[in-house]
């Protein structure tokens, strides 16, 4: 009887545990379990997080080439676009460390029409510090007396009404001793639309500027079909698209065509520097209204690759084109600007852009200067 009672207790006591033991098992099962399903889901997680991301960046992508696609793409060639023979070695050397770009800004009457036909009414070497981004800026003068490509020499913007932007980069190769391929440009109606969406920019204009700057706005206006009030004072004051562009246009004040590039040149640094603080909807605003009104024969990679650096990017310095010169009239010509002598000129030239203290003017440049001054007499 004791021996069952015992086997008895034994029973209960072996069930007992076993039972614990299963609970704890569970429990720990349980634990487990919950543990794995927590790592699956932060898993999960990761992996939505991480697509998330890359849909970000594929629609970021498609946004911004959605963007580039506005943009005016004709077919220019940089193979095609003429560089000198004749340029030195060395020369080609000092030009590797920049990036030297052809900005032309369209006398049309036509928006958006950025072909040959169009004389260049402005005419600008970007000339790019690779290593420091420092940019300098050179007005060409409309009016320059130089070789068009093709033996004959006039104003120097009738290259691009002959040949579009091909010719007017193979002009200025030719002409300076340069290596441009690539080119920007814009008419009246993409400035005006820029400078409107910046909210204006400040510019000073003086007693001898305000007449002709309203004179200018009538057919600024009518170009653009963007309307505006003139001018009823002078001094620092914000101008709107059309009063800027105006601003850009004026020539008939002391210093003629040479002022007026320098107006030029201030109000595209006014741009940039205000560009600098616009927010991304800012920048989706202006680049809806303005690419569609830009031309240039950079690629969408091309551009893509230089976006990232372009905030980056500092004017730091202006000047015309040729330093040392004379207005004089020519014979079927008209009332053209004369390089007194392009050869030094030239020289001047690539010591300014590219610190070249030695350089040494191509045989063709040589020959054009000399054609320049039988031509001239200058």
């Amino acid at each position: 009887m004791a021996k069952e009672t015992m086997k008895k207790t034994t029973s209960k006591k072996a069930t007992a545990h076993k039972t614990s033991s299963a609970k704890t098992a569970s429990a720990k099962g349980s634990r487990g379990g919950a543990k794995k399903k927590a790592a699956r889901k932060k898993k999960r997680m990761m992996i939505f997080g991480i697509e998330i991301a890359v849909i970000l960046i594929l629609v970021l992508g498609f946004w911004v080439v959605s963007k580039l696609d506005k943009l005016q793409k004709p077919k220019v060639d940089p193979e095609k676009v003429e560089v000198n023979d004749t340029i030195q070695e060395s020369t080609l050397e000092s030009m590797k460390g920049y990036t030297t770009v052809a900005l032309f800004g369209l006398d049309t009457r036509q928006a958006g029409q950025l072909g040959s036909g169009n004389r260049s009414d402005t005419v600008i070497i970007a000339s790019i510090n690779n290593d420091t981004k420092e940019v300098k800026l050179v007005s060409v003068y409309r009016d320059t007396y130089l070789d068009l490509t093709n033996g004959k020499f006039n104003k120097c913007n009738g290259a691009y009404s002959a040949g579009g932007p091909q010719q007017a980069m193979s002009m200025l190769n030719k002409n300076l001793d340069l290596d441009i391929q690539y080119y920007i440009s814009v008419d009246f109606a993409a400035m005006t639309k820029a400078i409107d969406l910046l909210g204006g920019i400040d510019i000073d204009v003086d007693d001898a500027e305000i007449e002709h700057l309203n004179n200018y706005i009538v057919e600024t206006s009518e170009v653009t079909g963007v309307k505006t009030t003139p001018l009823t004072k002078t001094g620092l004051q914000t101008l709107d698209g059309v009063q800027a562009t105006s601003y850009c246009r004026i020539r008939y004040t002391a210093g003629d065509d040479f002022k007026r590039t320098e107006r030029q040149r201030e109000v595209i640094m006014q741009i940039v520097s205000k560009a600098k603080t616009m927010d991304i909807s800012q920048v989706n605003d202006i680049i809806d209204a303005v690419f569609p009104l830009a031309a240039t024969n950079y690629t969408n990679d091309e551009l893509l690759a230089m976006a990232p650096q372009l905030l980056t990017y500092d004017i730091v310095d202006t000047t015309g084109f040729p330093f040392d010169k004379a207005a004089a009239t020519v014979k079927g010509k008209g009332s053209c600007v004369i390089p007194v002598n392009l050869e030094e000129n030239v020289k001047q030239l690539h010591e300014y852009l590219f610190g070249t203290t030695d350089y040494q003017p191509s045989d063709e440049v040589k020959a054009i200067s000399s054609q320049i001054t039988t031509e001239t007499g200058y």
